[in-house]
């Protein structure tokens, strides 16, 4: 089982991490007391799998006592499997321009005579914790996507890709574009099928068709290109924080070549370790 602790300062993007995480796979747990996560942890380690990893985000507002939360981390490191404390930092000035713009209440804002000193004051208190952190991140200068790279690096799965999902469906242009496309590639230059008799009733899915299509140098070449697009492109995408790609391949009326390209362009994005789902709308369509 894998435990991440989020804590750090208000302000600092905790929210945020978390969300991210939650994508790369991790369930999540907003403001839970120290005096919980050790129990949480053992019904985690019951769950048959289901809690393998689990994130707990813990803050100013749930800290009674540190001495505490740091006798949890010893005996969550006793335990079998990996527990890890990320800590969210952010300079002063930039935290307070964060909740004025956002509007919002600080947690210590009850115990200080402004905003400069509640910030000033957190930071003090949060400390010790940050001291005992494995990974402190300061996001002062750092943006959405930047974080995100971040967490990926530090805690998700290299076999995974990030948690990005690539949709990959092919269409006739007759119907009209796919509105959800990121990425349309046209291959309506490839020699057509159609016009083969025995072909024609048949689908870019049958070994026939398929084999027609790509009996051409030109289709060859063609999917050659667009592997090597998606090989420099689709991690940059992941990297980015996309976490659903969806790429559309057309051709006339969504029978033949879209759908022997879009069935081998699934096949290639699959073995570089994305998940990948194959659709074709158009592929029954109108007889």
């Amino acid at each position: 089982m894998d435990i991440l602790i989020i804590s750090g300062l208000s302000g600092a993007g905790k929210s945020k991490a978390a969300s991210y995480l939650e994508d790369m796979g991790f369930y999540i747990v907003d403001n839970m007391p120290a005096a919980m996560i050790l129990k949480f942890a053992e019904f985690c380690a019951g769950g048959n799998g289901r809690y393998d990893r689990v994130a707990l985000v813990y803050d100013v507002r749930t800290a009674s006592s540190f001495t505490e939360l740091f006798d949890v981390l010893d005996k969550l490191r006793a335990m079998e499997g990996a527990c890890r404390m990320l800590f969210l930092e952010a300079e002063p000035e930039v935290i307070i321009k964060r909740y004025k713009e956002t509007r919002r209440r600080h947690p210590l804002a009850d115990q200080a005579d402004s905003l400069e000193e509640a910030v000033r004051r957190e930071r003090e208190l949060m400390q010790p914790v940050r001291e005992r952190a494995d990974h402190v991140i300061d996001t002062s200068h750092t943006s959405t996507a930047q974080l995100r790279g971040e967490l990926l690096r530090l805690f998700g799965d290299p076999e995974e890709k990030g948690g990005m999902t690539v949709s990959v469906t092919s269409f006739g242009f007759k119907y009209g574009l796919p509105l959800e496309a990121d990425l349309v590639f046209d291959v309506r230059f490839m020699p057509n099928p159609f016009y083969i008799e025995e072909l024609r009733p048949q689908t870019g899915l049958d070994q026939a068709v398929s084999d027609y299509v790509f009996s051409f140098q030109q289709t060859q070449g063609y999917l050659k290109r667009l592997e090597d697009l998606l090989s420099f492109s689709l991690p940059l995408y992941a990297e980015e924080g996309k976490t659903t790609l969806v790429i559309a391949v057309g051709c006339t009326g969504g029978h033949h070549r879209s759908v022997a390209v879009t069935h081998a362009l699934a096949e290639f994005i699959s073995g570089q370790g994305y998940q990948v789902t194959e659709n074709h709308r158009d592929m029954n369509r109108g007889g």
